[in-house]
């Protein structure tokens, strides 16, 4: 579970870790979508893709004290991320999850 302490608000509740080079590589690819509940980590990571991939994605780059520095809503397929080079690990979520959350730059997160 990914709580976002600062905004007293759960980001997702079933997270699946992506902490090899196989599985960082495979992300989400192949699947469909991604549930309202559901989220991918990737880690380490400092940027992303979404070539291949079959539909948009909000994005969250963490900090090593788990801050988010970066929030990027609706990252289309085919398409690149800035490079963070502080973030420790990448949290994918359903387009749309950073709005509904109220998730920003700053916040702290917890993982459960």
């Amino acid at each position: 579970m990914i709580i976002n302490k600062t905004k007293n608000v759960v980001i997702a509740e079933t997270v699946f870790l992506a902490n090899t080079p196989f599985k960082r590589m495979k992300g989400l690819l192949g699947r469909n979508s991604l549930e309202i509940n559901q989220s991918l980590i990737l880690k380490p990571c400092n940027s992303i893709h979404t070539f291949f991939m079959r539909f948009p994605i909000d994005v969250l780059f963490v900090g090593d004290k788990f801050k988010v520095i970066k929030a990027i809503s609706n990252i289309l397929p085919w398409r690149l991320s800035p490079l963070c080079l502080r973030s420790h690990f990448v949290i994918e979520l359903p387009a749309g999850r950073i709005i509904a959350t109220d998730t920003s730059s700053g916040d702290e997160l917890t993982i459960e």
